[in-house]
């Protein structure tokens, strides 16, 4: 994406697939001034099949159900109304991360599965911080892969930012400890804690999950401040399971949705709003490290019912 491509035109480009799937659903649907029940049909099937889930389905068909179009229900129209009902849905959760934590530093554990777009992310938010200002640190704690801590050191020196790692395999809890007491020390206001992302023994990403929150508990009661959850946009549905495993697990407090670049899925991120009512913290439209930016509800609803 060029340089001069505004953040507006690459969350357009991101969602394209989206809300061109659900224009193509939507096209044709042409009343006066009340949708009958056939054509609600249809429009309620449209958002389903556009991955924006049965239950905001249901909400946005009975809002339109009784809605008045005073100059007849077109295309451009229900759109418009899509458009609104998707932004209510959205408003309460858009919530950014803000950097409180007194004394500092704000830890912030990152979680998602491997392959979610976890370390990039990591990487974006640390790009993120720096742009206002703030310092900031990463911790590898995903210790079990040898590839996770490379991968993320190759990114702190990509951005700039120190990094405390350890050996492959070793203890996570006693990386977050030394990071924390690093960070304290350096006057550092964000540190930035990778964890690991496997879900396939749930019990044992648990009780390794408990032991950094003990470990920081001793050094600061308020630590971890934010457990944020990476999703990939283009696991759809299947991101839904993923918010409601890591919320038992993990105790997720927000969320970041990845890989909207393209999908046709990004109607998960209402589905995922509306079901669980988290913190959306921001959204990935790319690789580019500026392809992360605060989650801004009104231009995602527009962008995903095709409202120029």
């Amino acid at each position: 994406m060029s340089e001069g491509t505004s953040w507006t035109d690459r969350v357009f480009g991101g969602l394209r697939k989206t809300s061109e799937r659900l224009g193509e659903n939507l096209a044709g649907i042409v009343s006066k001034t009340r949708l009958d029940d056939d054509q609600l049909d249809e429009i309620e099937d449209a958002l389903i099949l556009s991955d924006l889930g049965p239950r905001v389905a249901a909400k946005i068909r009975a809002r339109l159900a009784e809605e008045r179009f005073e100059r007849g229900a077109d295309e451009a129209a229900i759109k418009a109304a899509v458009a609104e009902e998707i932004a209510k849905i959205l408003r309460p959760v858009a919530k950014p991360i803000d950097i409180v934590a007194f004394p500092r530093p704000q830890v912030i554990l990152v979680i998602g599965v491997n392959g979610s777009g976890k370390t990039t992310t990591i990487a974006k938010l640390a790009h993120y911080f720096q742009e206002l200002d703030y310092g900031v640190m990463l911790a590898a704690g995903d210790t079990f892969r040898a590839a996770a801590i490379g991968q993320l050191k190759v990114w702190a020196d990509r951005v700039g930012v120190p990094i405390i790692t350890g050996p492959e395999g070793g203890d996570p809890a006693s990386i977050v400890f030394d990071a924390v007491k690093a960070a304290t020390d350096q006057g550092i206001d964000a540190l930035i804690v990778d964890t690991a992302g496997r879900l396939q023994n749930k019990r044992e990403l648990m009780d390794e999950l408990a032991k950094i929150r003990r470990v920081l508990g001793r050094l600061n009661p308020e630590a971890p401040h934010d457990v944020v959850l990476v999703l990939d946009a283009t696991n759809g549905q299947n991101a839904l399971q993923q918010i409601e495993i890591f919320k038992e697990v993990a105790g997720v407090t927000g969320l970041i949705m990845t890989k909207l670049d393209g999908t046709a899925r990004g109607g998960v991120l209402v589905a995922a709003a509306e079901q669980y009512g988290l913190p959306i913290h921001a959204i990935g439209v790319g690789e580019r490290l500026d392809d992360l930016r605060p989650f801004d509800p009104d231009l995602v609803a527009r962008v995903i019912a095709g409202v120029a």
